[in-house]
């Protein structure tokens, strides 16, 4: 079973002091029996604690304020974690008794956040292109693989002409883009015939047949089959996600599951810049973090659910609620 080193380095930089920063990270790799976290090391300048809650989405999620101005905030992440394989879908129950299964669950909670749909102006375009591919003997299993395939083989892999704000619209019209948008092209076709999906970030980790977004953060969609569970699907590189993809955070989207984001006062400009590196355990990965020695996180749990408050409250929820006090004062 491999076991991988991921480092994972955010940096911004501001063209002048700024304050009171907020913000809130999802870099913690996702812990079950297929994927076991050996060592998490993660440094953060300043060294702020840092308050944890489980989101909606069973996402580990942490968030940490800046108070005192500062001209660069760096989080530094390196994770060894074990991946087991998982075996694939045998697929042998009756085709029309899953898609009856699949049915009967669209509007229980775990799924009906998957199946929605998102307004789309080119909703015709990818209805008749869902129609086209869509054989009534097809099994889940058969239309999740041949959609992948779909993605993989009718969009061209550019990077760069794409932001992580593209929307369907814009990704069917480019018919290019990177990981993230095959990851809510794959996702959408599969919610618009009645499978329940989701967008998962992470890394992918080098193997022999080279693939693409190997040593970056990746994106990639999951299915959900009847009698299986959730199933990882990579249209970006056509194949099946499994030992070699480490999964972070699961979501509707990418706005669910983005590793780092936050707010700040102060009028500057900033640069974000991010760098990754994946590979094997025993393989030697230059360290250049010498400066950046990891310290123990202060963890304070609490659980976050829909329709549900938290049983406790956050700094960056604290932030923003403070945020809100302010503009209501300002207003009376």
């Amino acid at each position: 079973m491999p076991v991988f080193k991921i480092k994972h380095i955010t940096n911004y930089k501001y063209d002048s002091p700024v304050r009171d920063s907020a913000n809130q990270i999802i870099l913690f790799p996702v812990k079950d029996e297929f994927q076991r976290v050996i060592k998490h090391d993660l440094n953060i300048s300043g060294s702020p604690a840092v308050d944890i809650f489980i989101d909606y989405y069973g996402n580990e999620v942490g968030t940490f304020t800046q108070k005192e101005p500062h001209s660069q905030l760096k989080i530094y992440s390196k994770i060894y974690v074990e991946t087991v394989p998982r075996p694939l879908p045998q697929d042998d129950i009756f085709r029309n008794e899953q898609w009856h299964i699949l049915e009967d669950i669209r509007f229980e909670v775990p799924y009906i956040d998957y199946l929605k749909q998102e307004h789309l102006e080119e909703a015709g375009v990818l209805n008749g292109i869902v129609r086209q591919l869509h054989d009534t003997n097809d099994t889940p299993y058969q239309t999740a693989l041949k959609f992948c395939s779909y993605v993989f083989r009718e969009f061209t892999y550019i990077k760069g002409v794409t932001t992580v704000d593209s929307t369907v619209d814009e990704i069917l019209k480019l018919k290019a883009g990177v990981c993230q948008d095959f990851a809510h092209i794959l996702t959408t076709m599969l919610r618009l015939v009645g499978i329940p999906s989701r967008y998962v970030s992470g890394y992918i980790c080098p193997n022999r047949d080279g693939m693409r977004g190997e040593g970056a953060t990746h994106a990639w969609a999951e299915a959900y089959l009847p009698e299986y569970g959730w199933l990882g699907l990579d249209p970006t590189n056509n194949c099946i996600a499994n030992e070699n993809h480490v999964r972070l955070a699961v979501g509707r989207n990418f706005s669910d599951c983005s590793p780092v984001k936050g707010v700040f006062k102060g009028s500057s400009g900033h640069l974000m810049e991010v760098t990754v590196s994946v590979g094997h355990d025993d393989e030697d990965m230059a360290d250049n973090e010498a400066v950046m020695q990891p310290k123990e996180v202060n963890y304070s749990k609490g659980i976050h659910a829909a329709g549900q408050a938290g049983t406790g409250r956050n700094s960056y929820q604290r932030y923003m609620e403070a945020i809100m006090q302010q503009q209501q004062q300002q207003q009376q």
